[in-house]
């Protein structure tokens, strides 16, 4: 549903920009094409902050303003002006945001995701996988949590929350009305699925825009990113434990738990758990057979789609709503770093003056101020360009060696981001299930949030 006086403010402020005069704005010599990006900029802000239209309508919007207000093939009387000084970006450039390899990836994942639900993988796995942890609440809770975060670092953090949530419902059953305990239950899966996402560089949508900023001499394989994010994740799942278990202490002694299933023996069925498992061995295994870890996303979704594993109407169920909104981010990263506006953003300041520490902490704390109020992707989205100037400002200055630990700041406290159900998808839907209110999930998100952000900033700045 539109919410028409937020839509009304921020298209406002969209024309503000576009049509008041440079020397007014806070950029020193910006072009006109470079005004019209800033304009498109924070009107994204504020569609992404307010939320007026759904977020994935915010990145089509901008895709389409993009290719009519700065592209070579864009609206002639707003265009024509500008093609002989070669201000404009090719219109090729910008809808290459809908074929990026990191689209690529999600969909990977998404086939990954649909094809486990389909055929009971996922349940199946998360039976197996419970069974040692006894039936103690307290135990339960941490496999609970463990295999939330396993599942989130090769799909959708959103996927797993779905799945994890459902798995949850005869556990909950068993809980006694009234014991805080089965708070702590349904708020350990948001907690393990937005830390978990953190492991991969699928896991969460942060990451795979980092990576399309980390190239060249900064790349990162998917195994040497989980050399460095399981590592966290194993800390700060065992913090959130700890905390979990004493925020809702569980009045009960023992948890009985009876999830009725068996692991299917068809062909197809028998397909997919090779599949799967395949699939994250070449993403752990790149250096060894070559490929890269988009090419090796696309496999699962070539062999799910060719023997029927996933039909037409299982494609309806991948979350397009996400791909379109990572390709808006893209199309803004794409225009931000073409038409020179980042650099114009990033050097508005001279960071080159400030100690190293503060320029980290301070895009770290924007950033998980920002992904708290909306989209931790709308956030690495909107800041993942700046931080690439600002990178190589400091680089410029002898300050930094490389992008990827500024960047890496930007991806990881956008994680952070999981004090309100609006912050992530896994929140949201722990709290549609009506077991908790605002309070519980902003008591343990503000705890275990502040902490990750603290051990990230010191991680990062002791690798500098």
């Amino acid at each position: 549903m539109i919410e028409w006086r937020k839509l009304a403010i921020c298209l406002a402020l969209f024309i503000a920009v576009l049509i008041m005069p440079a020397d007014w704005l806070p950029l020193a010599g910006l072009n006109p094409i470079q005004q019209r990006l800033l304009a498109i900029f924070v009107l994204a802000a504020g569609l992404w902050i307010l939320e007026p239209i759904p977020v994935f309508a915010t990145s089509v919007v901008i895709i389409t303003l993009e290719l009519m207000m700065l592209s070579n093939a864009g609206l002639g009387f707003l265009v024509s002006d500008f093609r002989a000084v070669e201000l404009l970006l090719p219109y090729t450039s910008i809808l290459n945001a809908l074929s990026s390899p990191i689209i690529i990836l999600f969909l990977g994942g998404f086939a990954l995701a649909v094809a486990a639900s389909k055929y009971e993988l996922d349940i199946n796995l998360a039976r197996v996988l419970l069974k040692p942890f006894g039936n103690k609440p307290q135990f339960v809770m941490l496999g609970l949590m463990m295999i939330t975060a396993v599942f989130s670092m090769f799909m959708s953090n959103t996927a797993t929350t779905v799945m994890m949530l459902a798995i949850l419902t005869p556990v909950l059953a068993a809980v006694p009305d009234g014991d805080p305990g089965a708070k702590g239950l349904v708020l350990s899966i948001p907690v393990a699925a937005n830390l978990g996402g953190i492991g991969t560089p699928i896991g969460t949508p942060p990451n795979a825009i980092a990576l399309q900023y980390l190239e060249g001499g900064n790349a990162i394989s998917f195994s040497t990113w989980m050399a460095f994010g399981v590592p966290f994740v194993v800390v700060m799942l065992a913090i959130g434990w700890f905390l979990l278990t004493r925020f809702f202490p569980p009045k009960m002694t023992e948890l009985n738990i009876n999830i009725k299933r068996k692991f299917r023996t068809s062909p197809r069925a028998i397909i997919v758990y090779i599949t799967f498992a395949a699939t994250i061995l070449l993403w752990l295994s790149t250096k060894l057979h070559g490929m890269n870890s988009y090419v090796v996303a696309i496999l699962p979704l070539a062999v799910f789609t060719a023997t029927g594993i996933i039909s037409k109407e299982d494609l309806k169920l991948f979350n397009w709503d996400v791909i379109w909104l990572v390709a808006g981010g893209i199309a803004i990263g794409i225009a931000l770093s073409k038409t020179g506006l980042a650099n114009e953003i990033a050097n508005a300041v001279d960071f080159t003056v400030l100690p190293l520490a503060s320029v980290f902490i301070g895009l770290a704390i924007l950033c998980y101020l920002m992904a708290n109020l909306m989209s931790n992707t709308a956030t690495a989205n909107l800041l993942m360009p700046v931080a690439v100037a600002v990178a190589t400002t400091l680089i410029d200055a002898g300050q930094l060696t490389g992008t990827t630990s500024l960047l890496l700041v930007v991806a990881l406290s956008a994680s952070m981001g999981m004090v309100l159900p609006v912050s992530t998808p896994p929140n949201a839907l722990a709290y549609s299930c009506g077991k908790i209110n605002n309070k519980d999930m902003a008591k343990i998100g503000i705890a275990i949030s502040l902490i990750g952000l603290t051990v990230i900033l010191c991680a990062c700045l002791l690798s500098v």
